[in-house]
């Protein structure tokens, strides 16, 4: 029996896994069981096995970019379930590791990486964030909204979720007409453009994808409100004035957790004495931990998930309130799912606009990381700030109130 067989014989139990390898017998492992699935996986050559066994995620995406490991019966989403479904983060999982000898390595890289000054923070964005705007077109919303949606029912379609997340985070903002706002890492401007267009404020947003913000730009003169909705591509700490409200959507998982502290004095600097500020960002359930390798080498070099102690240490010298603080377990989940399925109906456009390897990377890094929200120990921390003790009613009425006047 090969270490490959020792591997999977633990790592699926529940559903089943049938393995063909050049020179051996078909092989299955687990059993059938309710709510899982029969994969049937294929390895092209020898040297799959290999590479899998030296770090198992690393191996795996890269074994099926190239169309070395072929889902013969089932797709990356199927295959990724089946392993992770095993293997759940409230249950102890970590049968899915790499080596310890792969951990400590990945360790040692993390704290090199994590150093994440300007320079490289604006080459890291462009890595991801410069690809066609095409791509983002075929699997995003028609508002191409880059972050976790909001389900206030799961059965809403990805288009009502993103119009609801931007709902439900101005409603934490509570904002009043007149003030300033600052969107850190504002995407393709959806939340500026819709602050303004809901509340009447004038916001800037900052990003360093210069594609983004050719984008945004276009979109508020399109709008007629580039005179109130302004972007600007330069790095959040050259950001200079004074602003009500500031909010971030999914840009401090590019931040760096040397710069975390920075982040928030900056953050505290740039808002007026009873501003406000909304954080929201991929993180991390338990302790700090490490970005595995395949993502920080194929899809978002640089990029962490940091663990909610990770945020507020870094948060308590910067002396703001810590207001609210919620965890969206299951949100990121759905809208991954939704943006795989448009990645998959898509696929003949995807492959025309780069390649077969890259549409295979595309789809391994959706299905991934929805499992990791599903299964794995990956959530959405929104968590809100304010310089001042009285800047904020003091029950959370006001939210549920603004966020129902918001979607009316």
């Amino acid at each position: 029996m090969s270490l490959i067989d020792v591997f999977l014989r633990r790592a699926v139990r529940h559903g089943q896994l049938t393995l063909n390898r050049p020179g051996k017998p078909l092989v299955t492992f687990g059993q059938p069981a309710d709510n899982f699935g029969h994969v049937v996986l294929r390895f092209a050559d020898k040297g799959v096995e290999r590479a899998i066994l030296r770090d198992p995620g690393l191996g795996a995406g890269e074994m099926f970019m190239a169309g070395r490991l072929i889902v013969e019966n089932g797709d990356a989403m199927d295959l990724i379930e089946l392993m992770t479904a095993n293997d759940p983060w409230e249950q102890g999982g970590g049968r899915l590791a790499a080596s310890p000898l792969a951990r400590l390595w990945g360790a040692l890289r993390h704290r090199v990486e994590r150093v994440n000054m300007e320079r490289q923070s604006r080459r890291n964005v462009a890595h991801h964030y410069d690809l066609s705007g095409r791509l983002y077109d075929l699997f995003l919303d028609r508002d191409r909204q880059y972050s976790c949606a909001y389900y206030t029912d799961p059965a809403n379609d990805l288009d009502r979720a993103q119009e609801d997340k931007l709902a439900h985070i101005a409603a934490k903002l509570a904002i009043r007409p007149g003030m300033r706002v600052l969107d850190i890492g504002c995407g393709w401007g959806g939340m500026a453009l819709y602050l303004h267009r809901k509340l009447g404020v004038e916001v800037l947003g900052v990003t360093l994808s210069e594609e983004q913000l050719k984008v945004a730009r276009a979109r508020a003169d399109a709008a007629g409100v580039a005179d109130k909705v302004r972007f600007e591509l330069i790095d959040y700490r050259r950001v200079e004035g004074r602003f009500d409200r500031i909010v971030s959507v999914g840009m401090f998982e590019h931040v760096g957790t040397a710069q975390y502290r920075e982040f928030f004095a900056k953050v505290r600097d740039l808002l007026t004495e009873d501003g406000v500020m909304l954080l929201h960002t991929i993180g991390r359930l338990g302790v700090p931990g490490v970005t595995d390798r395949w993502t920080t080498k194929y899809i978002f070099p640089g990029g962490y998930n940091p663990s909610l102690s990770e945020i507020v240490a870094a948060s308590e010298p910067a002396r703001m309130f810590l207001c609210d603080v919620e965890v969206l377990r299951l949100h990121y989940a759905w809208t991954l799912k939704a943006w795989y399925d448009r990645t998959v109906a898509a696929k003949d456009q995807i492959v025309a606009l780069y390649d077969e390897r890259f549409y295979r990377m595309w789809t391994f890094y959706l299905a991934g990381a929805c499992k990791a929200f599903e299964h794995g120990a990956l959530v959405n921390f929104q968590l809100q700030y304010a310089r001042s003790r009285t800047a904020l009613p003091v029950t959370r009425d006001y939210m549920i109130d603004g966020e129902r006047a918001l979607r009316g």
